[in-house]
């Protein structure tokens, strides 16, 4: 579908415009509210794409923030305009008449939104924490329960629903004055409700985010785009798109779920948008004062002239936002511009001279245009904070991160007051990425938070994925590191034979950014394998030991003082964790703690140390207690921890002897967790299966363990599965099948081609879609 371009800038108003909506009689007109104490109508021209003003509205005492229009009815065949004022009252004007018929008066704050309904129902929000029905010119409702000011409401009259959403981060339902559900999710103020349909509606709010949900209280989904407050959004005409406005100088246009078009702005507040329901032209309202309709009709267009006037606008405008320690000369210049974008709405800052300017790439114009000088500062409300704001949040520093070669990179937040393990563990979640990367992660954090500069490529600088230097918003694309790495350590990749190849330079591994092998079909060199066979053992080794003691003095605080630890013993732990001198003070210490919620976790850190494992492996229990906790009635966070503690125990020699001589019991509960759907639990599940193959491989007569292996692979993966846990099971079966030709033909004999050939389609991660080719290659 075309993007929307300028129908017409209306200039009238003396401020802000605070507020807008669609006519009825004109049916294509507008009418506004202003922070100049007026509302006003304004009226389409027959002989061009302009609009002239209609009736002006005065009788408001302080600025107009919220407006709306009352269908017809018996008493006013041509409806009502409504405006609702700071001054704490509701006005009522008829289409032909600049005086008010009627003034509401009960509200004790300023009343900033308005909603009508069928018969005369009248829905108003305020800051006094109310909302009230309005019935007749008569308050017949006061809705109370937010505990701060109602900023939007909304009203669904076939179900009989009213919403309403507050300063108190929530959304209320109500039906005949009893609230029904209280909707959670939105992180800051909710500012604008626009209903979608009999079941569902949009919600828009202070933390940059739009929610989608369901009268019954789910939340569909979540839509980011917008990188500041949001204060507006509007339904499209098909009931479903819609389009938003903000603080980030922006309107945008929603299809399908994504951010389809950003229409940048001369102004900082974009405070209101509306959608014209007869032709489908969107209006924005803003904070210099005017008007501006967009419509994807080029009979409707403004003249050339006109679009390259707003243009020029928007380009002139200063646009306040972070820029930390930017040093303007190490800024990327303009030669930046001639790559394409990867999103409508994408932003890079160049250098153009003495000036930084802000460039955004449009995907209806498949170019970059300038939308501002960039003047310091953070915007909006911020513009004093110093932060660099993140779907609504404000952080130190936001770094980007190229994961995939091809891929748009991803936005690695991070505050000096976090955590950097924490943040580390947020990103990976959030992406979906391997936990092997936390420590990774982490120390890219620590290591580059010392001082950011936009456009830096100085080799200090070094991406926790590729081992190539930052990202950099505006940069070319990052260079491989100089070696292949390998995918589940991030240290030299195993060859076959012992010898690591060379990279082919001109591809990017996708689990670590480094050299990888071109991707495969069924038919691929074998020669190039590097996947399998797996010599050495997977483990869990990323661990904060701060804060897993950190957790334990909380719950050490809680306990009968008999069973408390003195300080002393729980330094003691600290110590065990960091891989320091261990005794056999510190080892007895870990039984104290192993029936508390963070006792695994120091177990299973512990756990490499070989002296801990020797111990542990040596105690008549401890693996009856560990499968124990793999039944199927145990929470989830207790079988991770299991699982992660038994594919640890492969470190060492004592722990391969105790998991091997009771490989059957082990693997045979192992599968009671196969049918979950936590990506954690499913990875530390195929872990422990890819640490038998590797301890198997080596071992003569050993076809019952191969046999069982072979069958817990392929019960795994008849279930859905997180990519990195079809990686591992992946390597796990290539190094069974490598070179025993009886474990191949009974693969082939369990049919696991069927199952592996649909993981060869896996756009991401490659390694995937690469590995299973190698596999199936074998079975050949």
């Amino acid at each position: 579908m075309e993007g929307y371009k300028l129908r017409s800038c209306i200039v009238g108003h003396e401020k802000d415009v605070r507020a807008v909506t669609p006519t009825l009689f004109p049916s294509d007109g507008i009418l506004s509210g202003s922070r100049d104490v007026t509302a006003r109508v304004w009226i389409p021209n027959e002989m061009d794409p302009g609009f002239h003003p209609g009736l002006l509205m005065r009788g408001h005492s302080n600025f107009v923030s919220a407006v709306c229009v009352m269908p017809p009815d018996s008493t006013y065949e041509q409806g009502l305009l409504i405006t609702g004022s700071n001054d704490k009252t509701i006005l009522g004007y008829t289409p032909d008449s600049p005086e008010p018929v009627f003034k509401l008066t009960g509200h004790e704050g300023n009343v900033c939104t308005l909603a009508a309904g069928k018969f005369g129902t009248l829905l108003s929000g305020s800051w006094d924490k109310t909302a009230r029905v309005w019935l007749n010119q008569k308050c017949v409702m006061t809705l109370k329960g937010h505990e701060a000011a109602v900023w939007a409401v909304g009203i669904m009259p076939e179900q009989g629903f009213m919403l309403t959403g507050s300063a108190d981060k929530t959304i209320k339902l109500w039906r005949a004055g009893r609230c029904e559900i209280t909707f959670k999710g939105h992180e800051d103020c909710i500012r604008g409700l626009a209903v979608l349909n009999n079941q569902e509606f949009i919600s828009c709010s202070n933390d940059a985010s739009l929610r989608r949900w369901s009268v019954s209280g789910d939340c569909l989904q979540v839509y980011y785009g917008h990188e500041n407050f949001i204060y507006s959004v509007a339904v499209l005409p098909n009931g479903q798109d819609f389009i938003s406005g903000g603080e980030d100088r922006t309107m945008r246009v929603w299809r399908d779920g994504k951010c389809v078009q950003t229409i940048a702005h001369p102004a900082q507040s974009v405070w209101a948008v509306c959608v014209l329901p007869c032709n489908g032209d969107i209006v924005s309202a803003a904070s210099d004062g005017v008007i501006r309709v967009f419509t994807t009709k080029p009979e409707r267009m403004a003249p050339a002239d006109e679009q390259k006037s707003f243009e020029e606008q928007v380009a002139a405008s200063a646009v306040p936002k972070q820029l930390g320690d930017v040093k303007l000369e190490e800024l990327p210049g303009p030669e930046v511009l001639l790559n394409p974008g990867s999103k409508d709405g994408q932003q890079k800052i160049i250098r153009r001279g003495p000036n930084a300017e802000l460039h955004q790439w449009d995907s209806s114009k498949q170019e970059w245009t300038k939308v501002g000088d960039i003047v310091g500062s953070s915007g909006g409300t911020q513009q004093s904070s110093g932060k660099t704001l993140f779907e609504g949040k404000e952080y130190d520093y936001v770094f980007s991160v190229d994961i995939e070669d091809g891929k748009p990179p991803l936005k690695l937040p991070f505050n000096v007051t976090e955590d950097p393990w924490f943040a580390a563990q947020r990103f990976l979640d959030k992406n979906s990425l391997s936990q092997l990367f936390l420590d990774q992660v982490a120390n890219f954090i620590i290591d580059n938070t010392k001082g950011v500069t936009l456009g830096q490529e100085s080799s200090g600088y070094v991406d926790p994925f590729t081992g190539a230097n930052r990202h950099v918003p505006g940069s070319s694309t990052n260079q491989a590191a100089a070696s292949g790495t390998d995918p589940f350590t991030g240290g030299g990749r195993y060859i076959p034979g012992g010898q690591p190849t060379q990279p082919q330079s001109s591809l990017v591994d996708p689990f670590t950014g480094a050299s990888r092998h071109q991707p495969s079909n069924v038919h691929v060199n074998l020669a190039s394998n590097t996947y399998f066979p797996q010599k050495t053992y997977v483990t869990f080794e990323t661990a904060n030991p701060v804060q897993i003691i950190n957790k334990l003095k909380e719950f050490n605080e809680k306990v009968g003082a008999e069973n408390q630890l003195s300080t002393a013993e729980l330094d003691s732990l600290q110590t065990l964790m960091e891989g320091k001198d261990v005794t056999d003070v510190h080892i007895s210490n870990i039984s104290k703690v192993l029936d508390w919620p963070t006792g695994l976790d120091v177990l299973r850190v512990a756990i490499r140390n070989q002296k801990v494992c020797d111990h542990v492996c040596s105690q008549p229990g401890f693996l009856e207690r560990q499968v124990l906790f793999l039944a199927p009635s145990s929470p989830v966070p207790t079988q991770l921890l299991a699982l992660r503690i038994l594919a640890n125990c492969f470190k060492h020699a004592s722990g391969q002897r105790l998991l091997l001589a009771e490989r059957e019991t082990v693997i045979t509960e192992a599968l009671n967790c196969r049918l979950t759907p936590n990506k954690n639990v499913q990875v530390a599940l195929a872990t422990l299966l890819l640490n038998y193959s590797v301890c198997l491989q080596d071992m003569v007569d050993e076809e019952a363990g191969y046999s069982q292996c072979l069958l817990a692979i392929a019960s795994v993966m008849e279930n859905p599965l997180d990519p990195e846990a079809e990686f591992r099971l992946l390597v796990c079966l290539g190094t069974l099948i490598c070179n025993d030709k009886s474990t191949r033909e009974l693969a082939k004999s369990l049919e696991l081609q069927n199952l592996i050939i649909p993981m060869q389609t896996r756009v991401e991660p490659k390694k995937v879609s690469e590995c299973a080719g190698f596999v199936i290659n074998r079975l050949q």
